[in-house]
């Protein structure tokens, strides 16, 4: 099925303000079609209809926007279906692209932070405070794909 603006922004119960401003930060992808024949699909309302799930959550706008960054339609629609939210479902890099990520050189001052990301009982991650915002995304996304293997308190 495809929208027009309104059509979608009706369907969703937003402005269709809202809708172009979703689409200028990123949280929304843009149309299919430019000028008059503007259309929106699924997948634009599954992720308004998901935004809102989120922000009745009291996440904000950048939060949401990582959560579901990475996610398919099947996890955006289970999001907006009322779903508990879960980590990002920010895309889990390759052991290659992983191994390219920065690491700081030799001497450089690392933050004496840390934070810790429970995966399972017994198992858990430790992301540096000043990390990249990308390895805290790996994080969150191990956290989110194995947390529905393992809940915690489960084992």
């Amino acid at each position: 099925m495809t929208y027009k603006l309104d059509e979608l922004a009706g369907e969703a119960g937003v402005a269709p303000r809202t809708v172009r401003y979703y689409v200028q930060r990123g949280l929304l992808p843009a149309p299919e079609f430019r000028g008059k024949d503007t259309s929106y699909g699924r997948e634009h309302l599954a992720r308004l209809r998901a935004i809102k799930v989120l922000q009745q959550a009291h996440l904000p706008l950048e939060e949401i926007q990582a959560r579901l960054a990475g996610a398919g339609l099947d996890e955006i629609e289970r999001i907006a279906a009322g779903a508990p939210p879960v980590a990002p479902a920010a895309r889990c890099a390759a052991p290659e692209e992983a191994a390219g990520a920065q690491a700081p050189a030799a001497g450089a001052p690392r933050g004496g932070r840390w934070e810790r990301v429970e995966i399972a009982d017994g198992v858990e991650l430790h992301v540096r405070s000043d990390a990249p915002e990308r390895s805290r995304r790996i994080a969150l996304d191990i956290e989110s794909r194995y947390s529905t293997l393992a809940p915690k308190g489960s084992r």
